[in-house]
């Protein structure tokens, strides 16, 4: 009598197309084309956490640039500042208070300007 494995090969392949969901056409339904895809998408995920890390602090910079640009200063120059008068936010702060309150920003900018 011929053993097959059955039960594990089948549990494989169905983990596999569990991933799969969602995915457009024969790349949710092949099994093939479905592992291809979901090797992609494991790969670009680890990829993209990693990448998301530089996308958030690119967009925390420009937001603060464009603030300390409106307050007559360069970002350089209000970093170096801060750095010189010993202010230690970190550049998502610096930002969320830029959006959130403009009056603490500007006195922010001033201690740097000072500085």
């Amino acid at each position: 009598m011929r053993t097959t494995n059955a039960p594990a090969s089948r549990a494989r392949r169905k983990a596999r197309l569990e991933l799969a969901k969602g995915f457009y056409g024969a790349r949710s339904k092949l099994f093939r084309t479905a592992t291809e895809a979901v090797d992609r998408a494991m790969r670009l995920a680890t990829e993209h956490r990693k990448l998301k890390k530089r996308d958030y602090r690119q967009l925390w910079i420009a937001r603060i640039n464009a603030a300390t640009r409106a307050e007559g200063i360069s970002y350089s120059k209000f970093m170096a500042g801060l750095i010189k008068a010993g202010v230690t936010l970190n550049r998502k702060m610096l930002s969320e208070i830029a959006i959130a309150d403009p009056q603490g920003f500007k006195a922010i900018v001033e201690i740097a300007k000072n500085a």
